[in-house]
């Protein structure tokens, strides 16, 4: 009897151990966990911060100076071109191929 007490109390002592062990390793796992879910749950919630933040309001660029109108320049042209028949530089003919030049363009 006295040997199976023995058994009996080895048996104990070794489960009562692992069982520390045990509760120790579970301890240490369950923060490291709580840890890195918490790092995960900052990296979302500013990840998700980022996604709805409103935009930034755009910048002001420098007014555009407006491109010489189209009309004017043509304006400028034909009026050249009239010059120049007046002058008797162009002939008829050559005068509306560059007025109807100049009023497709």
């Amino acid at each position: 009897m006295p040997g199976l007490l023995r058994g009996i109390a080895r048996t104990a002592a070794v489960a009562g151990t692992a069982t520390a062990v045990h509760g120790r390793i579970q301890r240490r796992q369950d923060a490291k966990f709580a840890q890195r879910d918490a790092e995960t749950a900052a990296k979302r919630d500013e990840a998700y911060a980022e996604q709805t933040a409103p935009p930034p309001a755009p910048v002001a660029a420098a007014p555009v100076a407006p491109p010489p109108s189209a009309t004017s320049d043509r304006l400028d042209q034909l009026k050249t071109l009239g010059e120049l028949k007046q002058s008797g530089v162009l002939t008829d003919a050559e005068f509306e191929a560059q007025k109807a030049k100049i009023l497709a363009g």
